[in-house]
């Protein structure tokens, strides 16, 4: 007999099992008589909770195949999070489930539902960045959060966001994304490509750290189309130019300051961290330890650059006589160039000095930097090796500044190949 369903007094279900026994009594009653036995069993009405990674398959009104499968379950409410794969056929359901699945093991939903885009990327600044990132580095990184970042895309879920929503971001800086203030006005509506691209990698940085605690499975950064950098011509002062430039700064009385950096190509930065313990007179030698930047309004010790960028660098007999000159003018001070309060320059007045000298020299307007270059390039034009020149500079590899120098090498190896010639021609 079939098995039928009752719900008792508690309102829980109870399964009922009908069955027949056939007694035989003995002696008097010949025939057989049945017995209808009745055996209730009290079952759990309530549903089964699905764990995570289950799923199931079914057809669409629509004529599409859908797999649905569970991730993990809502921390408030307690309610599965349910994700779905879709497809022409079973079959191609069936893969896309399982793959979906296995990507998704270990991944925390409920924990990554409680963050958005923007206070992922908080978290991600106070913990990572505020570690691993110089300074000023990690100061630029808290404007492009807070300006454009949590802005435009802040609200999106951590696992809801996407490289289709990174594209049509990265247009909008592109388009308009610059900040409306004073000092922007004169510059275009867009961003550079490169400060699209510095928001980029700093993104997929923090989703990086994502996918390490199991909040996601893909980082929505790759695959996206980035804009082109266009490099900015390099400019450089010419041995003419020099002469007319070393002029006019000993006239400013900032002659000693332009001729040490262009003696060694050290950053500004570096330049101005430079303390009076870091030269050595016996040995003619430099040690480049820190750097001066400006953070939050103010002037401060700051790292190099990089790790490459703590070298110790050799000083020409002339750049020794310079710095013996500036000895004398610095009296007590810890610094090699200190500013008129007694503490270390300002990067900003530098650079103002920079300009005046050149504009008095009649020469035209290039960037600090520059002189670096300028140390750079005609160091490789007169025979100096590329390593040396690198390590000097304190670049991470020799690649990089031969890269930086292509030109500069280019014509060193043309020049090289035509000295053969004149050799070869000649003993032909």
């Amino acid at each position: 007999l079939k098995s039928c369903y009752a719900i008792n007094k508690n309102k829980r279900r109870m399964r009922i099992d009908n069955f027949l026994i056939i007694v035989w009594l003995p002696h008097s009653f010949s025939l057989p008589f049945t017995v209808l036995c009745t055996v209730t069993k009290e079952v759990d009405f309530m549903p089964k909770r699905r764990a995570n990674g289950e799923g199931n398959i079914r057809k669409r009104k629509d004529g599409r195949w859908e797999g649905r499968y569970t991730v993990g379950h809502d921390p408030e409410t307690g309610k599965a999070i349910i994700k779905n794969v879709l497809g022409k056929t079973q079959t191609e359901v069936k893969e896309k489930l399982k793959k979906a699945i296995e990507e998704n093991v270990g991944i925390d939903y409920g924990k990554a539902k409680t963050y958005t885009v923007g206070s992922w990327l908080e978290v991600w600044m106070e913990n990572y960045a505020r570690v691993k990132l110089r300074p000023s580095t990690f100061k630029t990184s808290q404007g492009f959060l807070k300006n454009h970042i949590k802005p435009q895309i802040g609200s999106i879920p951590l696992a809801g966001l996407t490289s289709l929503d990174l594209q049509r971001f990265y247009k909008h800086l592109l388009d308009g994304g610059r900040v409306d203030r004073i000092e922007a006005k004169k510059k275009p509506k867009g961003l550079a490509p490169k400060t699209v691209r510095n928001i980029h990698q700093m993104i997929g940085s923090a989703y990086n750290l994502a996918m390490e605690q199991h909040l996601v499975t893909k980082n929505p950064t790759q695959g996206c189309a980035l804009p082109k950098v266009e490099h900015k011509e390099m400019k450089t002062l010419t041995a003419d130019q020099l002469s007319a430039f070393f002029h006019e700064a000993r006239g400013s009385g900032v002659y000693e300051l332009y001729y040490l950096d262009l003696a060694t190509g050290l950053r500004r930065g570096e330049l101005l961290g430079l303390k009076w313990t870091d030269v050595d007179f016996q040995r003619g030698a430099l040690k480049i330890q820190r750097a001066i930047s400006r953070q939050s309004g103010k002037v401060v010790e700051a790292p190099v650059k990089t790790k490459n960028a703590y070298r110790t660098l050799p000083l020409s007999a002339d750049a020794i006589d310079v710095l013996m000159q500036q000895r004398r003018k610095t009296g007590n001070s810890e610094w090699v160039f200190p500013s008129p309060t007694g503490g270390p320059m300002s990067p900003d007045s530098v650079l103002h000095m920079l300009q005046r000298v050149l504009k008095r020299a009649r020469l035209p307007r290039i960037r600090f930097h520059d002189l670096r270059h300028t140390f750079a390039t005609m160091a490789l034009q007169n025979g100096v090796d590329v390593k040396t020149v690198s390590s000097m500079l304190g670049h991470y590899s020799a690649g990089f500044t031969l890269g930086a120098y292509a030109h500069v090498t280019t014509d060193a190896q043309l020049k090289a190949a035509q000295t053969m010639g004149n050799i070869l021609s000649r003993a032909v």
